[in-house]
């Protein structure tokens, strides 16, 4: 697999050797290790932001908190009303 780092897609460049600080290996496993890192970072946070304890102001700062350029956590309230 190539990723193209010229012109408009310069910055995932630096995107990659940020990883590859990160997790102080080559640029490959870099890749892969976000890769396979992600996902359990999003389901993670999903999980915290479900968390009954907190309240609404402090899950629209963890979602604040937790967003990236890529993925953004948004919290929603719902209100339900019944009647009978």
């Amino acid at each position: 697999m190539r990723i193209r780092t010229d012109g408009d897609y310069a910055y995932r460049r630096d995107a990659i050797e940020r990883a590859a600080d990160f997790y102080d290996c080559n640029k490959t496993k870099a890749v892969v290790s976000a890769c396979d890192d992600v996902p359990k970072f999003v389901q993670a946070s999903r999980q915290v932001l479900e968390r009954d304890d907190l309240s609404l102001e402090q899950r629209r700062e963890i979602a604040e908190t937790l967003s990236t350029r890529a993925v953004d956590f948004e919290i929603d309230t719902e209100v339900i009303t019944k009647t009978e």
